[in-house]
């Protein structure tokens, strides 16, 4: 995309005049973008679901991040957050989800020009334009937008000049059915089925412990569950685990000598020799139709060939990816794949059949930009279903956007992030350093279910 693809107007107009930027999530890409705002001079209100900043990134607080902190904190909120004395990890340690808020994100979130302006425990129900549904065009991007807003049960409408949507995706796994439906029976054991990347050795251990669990994916986030789950098995007598996907084989979760991600290759060599040894069961071609409760246990079955299978176990873990809610979205015009439901400009780039996280371009307003003036969608929710997340291209997203907003067209085109070309994917600690005090996990903001969120 060219400098002249982009001489589009910045629409303003007076009804716009004065009104924020609104920003959907105060994770790390939402909180970026306040971060490049406050350095351009324009005003923004951030609007997080969760009582604190980065709730969904808090729920797996116990599971450690591939890429280093080099790679984890934005430009723009680095300079705000040093202008205050705060001092920078080590760039090449690896923190945990926790570190990652207590040592970062928790910090920027305070800061006096970002913290006034974060509306915690409210959620953003949908978004719309003021007097306009989506068939209206006369004037449509000279109106503010109008955010939905449901604060303790409380309905609100407040306006803005632009959306910048960075909800992520953690709060909408895929359904663990191979149809991308629930599977039939699901409501009635749904209190046996949990989110992918459960803290098995910590928070969560003692619903694991001298038990069943069925884990069903085939990326990094089974695989890291899958781990710990082994690791609990040698200390928890009656622990039992079994692997659920639908191909051949888990094609992301890599054991090969040439990976330049030693972790990477140790967590698929682990996980392989787990696998051979008997401590885990893998259950290949097996795509699951549905659930049904047997007393206190899940009866999961799925059909593998043209034959019907069932498992039993006590706990089911969902690590099968993740997808974008986009009811949300429904009177905001939107051009999206119609495979992976990211921006049709960005989808080729992040084809999970083609690419992983280090061969993804950097990329901006260009691929992000929708029929919608002045409306986008970033971070992880961009990438829709692909599970090649990278928070660093996240942040390259919002320093774009916010350029564009700021009506600098060049900076907006320009390209500011140099990935490696490997190195940076998720995955987490290399095989044999687990601990009980601290799980192993990817980011799966991540992922999840393989994603490179981290």
């Amino acid at each position: 995309m060219t400098l002249t693809d982009l001489e589009l107007p910045v629409h303003t107009g007076a009804r716009l005049e004065g009104l924020p930027v609104a920003i959907i999530g105060a994770g790390p890409i939402g909180l970026a973008a306040a971060a490049h705002l406050v350095e351009r001079g324009i005003d923004f209100v951030v609007y997080e679901k969760g009582d604190t900043v980065a709730s969904s990134i808090a729920s797996w607080g116990h599971t450690r991040l591939f890429s280093p902190w080099s790679l984890l904190v934005d430009p723009a909120a680095e300079r705000l957050l040093r202008e205050t004395g705060w001092q920078a990890p080590p760039a090449d340690a690896l923190p945990t989800g926790a570190e990652l808020i207590s040592d970062y994100l928790a910090p920027l979130a305070a800061l006096a020009e970002i913290g006034p302006r974060i509306r915690y425990g409210t959620e953003v129900v949908s978004v719309s334009r003021e007097g306009m549904d989506r068939t209206r065009s006369t004037g449509r991007e000279h109106m503010p937008f109008l955010l939905r807003t449901r604060t303790e049960g409380r309905i609100a409408d407040v306006a803005a000049r632009a959306v910048i949507d960075a909800s992520g995706t953690y709060a909408t796994p895929n359904p663990l059915a191979s149809s991308g439906l629930d599977p039939l029976g699901l409501d009635e054991v749904r209190d046996r089925v949990t989110h992918a990347l459960p803290d098995v050795l910590g928070r969560d251990r003692a619903r694991f412990a001298g038990h069943h669990t069925l884990v069903v994916g085939a990326g990094h986030s089974a695989a890291n569950t899958l781990l710990a789950l082994a690791r609990l098995a040698e200390l928890e007598p009656g622990t039992r685990v079994t692997w659920a996907i639908r191909n051949a084989s888990a094609v992301r979760v890599s054991s090969s000598a040439d990976d330049e991600l030693s972790a990477r290759a140790s967590l698929g060599g682990a996980l392989e020799a787990h696998v051979e040894s008997g401590v885990i069961a893998k259950l290949d071609r097996f795509e699951i139709v549905s659930l049904a409760r047997d007393g206190e246990r899940v009866l999961v079955t799925g059909r593998r060939g043209d034959e019907l299978e069932t498992v039993e176990a006590d706990v089911v873990v969902n690590a099968t990816g993740f997808r974008p809610d986009l009811g949300m979205l429904r009177e905001v015009r939107l051009d999206l794949d119609e495979i992976v439901e990211a921006p049709r400009l960005l989808a080729p780039m992040i084809d999970p059949n083609v690419h992983s996280c280090g061969t993804v371009s950097p990329h901006g307003v260009a691929e992000l930009r929708h029929p919608e003036p002045n409306f986008f969608i970033t971070g992880m929710k961009s990438y829709g279903r692909a599970p090649t997340f990278l928070l660093a291209t996240g942040y390259e997203q919002v320093r774009s956007i916010v350029s564009w907003l700021a009506g600098d067209v060049e900076a907006a085109t320009r390209v500011e992030l140099v990935l490696p070309a490997t190195g940076v994917c998720s995955t987490d600690l290399a095989a044999g350093s687990f601990s009980t005090d601290a799980s192993v996990g990817s980011c799966s903001t991540g992922a999840v279910g393989g994603s490179c969120c981290s």
